[in-house]
């Protein structure tokens, strides 16, 4: 096997199986036609019915798209030649989405090996998993602006159910922020793979930098003020509590800097249910200051996680207590 890399992005490495048939042997500098070769050469020996399996590698050196070949000799005088084709894309990018999982879609068999490979390595992906009916479900991601001068702007293209806090924020150049998807539905779905777009857009402030402070759209400024109500028992008025959010600092768009990264999340959302063994638990007739146990079975009979807890009720039903609490699955 000869890796043709004229980058050095790629990488072959076979696994421990495949080791143990790797051999050495002394060949003749003419055995490939015209190319200069060692004079040792490693060769793969496989029985038949035997097979072998080989990683391949690929970690980019360039912000561009990168191809390698596989050559594979086959024979005692390495005659027929088998070519295996890598092709891969290096990205350095200005603002990356990190702490997502990557996945990669379905493409059409037919595509072009150029645009399969290309189009399958960029996919961002949230798992909800199973979430109850009206619960909030909550995921943290970062998004990161690698830049040195550039300030950006991000804006989520979310609609209900799922909500993005920060929904609108700035980065300032080599920042970060965290970025947490909620997701909360009041009737039962399923979500496969609903595309959300963030658009980022490269801005200047109408200030110098330095003095324009980080913002988004969950910053506010609270403050107190007096009412016109009164407490008979104290001297002073009421104070009211007001919450005002802090105007987006002013702003242009750079021209023809506008981005978008795309995330795809996936989640049902269900009702949950449950099975009881039985209604009314019969004690046998027990002596004072001792001890009787009776088991019954509570079984989760939905798809996703069951919270309960137990309460002892007073004849009445007026006075209650917790008894326990836990969570099945």
């Amino acid at each position: 096997l000869h890796l043709e890399d004229e980058h050095g992005a790629f990488s072959l490495k076979g696994r421990a199986p495949t080791l143990k048939r790797f051999y050495t042997e002394d060949v003749e500098e003419d055995s490939f036609g015209n190319e200069s070769k060692p004079p040792k050469m490693s060769f793969l020996l496989l029985c038949h019915g035997q097979s072998s399996k080989f990683d391949v590698i690929f970690k980019p050196t360039l912000a561009q798209r990168l191809e390698g070949k596989i050559r594979v000799l086959e024979g005692d005088i390495y005659s027929n030649m088998t070519l295996i084709e890598l092709v891969g894309e290096g990205h350095k990018d200005e603002f990356t989405l990190d702490g997502l999982e990557k996945d990669t879609e379905e493409r059409n068999a037919k595509s072009s090996l150029k645009k399969d490979i290309i189009d399958a390595v960029r996919v961002n992906h949230i798992q909800f998993g199973n979430c109850r009916v009206g619960k909030a479900c909550r995921k943290t991601f970062t998004i990161t602006n690698h830049t040195r001068t550039k300030v950006m702007r991000f804006e989520w293209e979310a609609d209900v159910p799922f909500q993005f806090s920060p929904k609108v924020g700035h980065l300032h150049p080599g920042c970060t922020k965290d970025i947490t998807v909620t997701l909360k539905s009041d009737v039962p779905a399923t979500f496969r793979r609903h595309l959300v777009k963030c658009k980022v857009t490269n801005i200047n402030f109408e200030l110098p930098r330095r003095k324009v402070q980080d913002w988004d759209d969950r910053m506010c400024n609270v403050t107190w003020k007096d009412t016109t109500r009164k407490d008979p028992a104290a001297r002073w008025p009421k104070k009211e509590k007001v919450v005002k959010t802090v105007p987006e600092p002013a702003h242009t768009v750079v021209e023809e800097s506008s981005q978008e990264a795309e995330v795809y999340l996936s989640a049902i959302v269900a009702y949950t249910q449950f099975k009881l063994s039985t209604i009314v638990v019969q004690l046998k007739d027990t002596l004072p200051f001792q001890t009787r146990t009776a088991t019954f079975r509570l079984h989760n009979t939905g798809k996703v996680a069951l919270e309960y807890s137990w309460v002892e009720a007073a004849d009445s039903e007026a006075v209650k207590k917790p008894y326990s609490t836990a969570l099945m699955r």
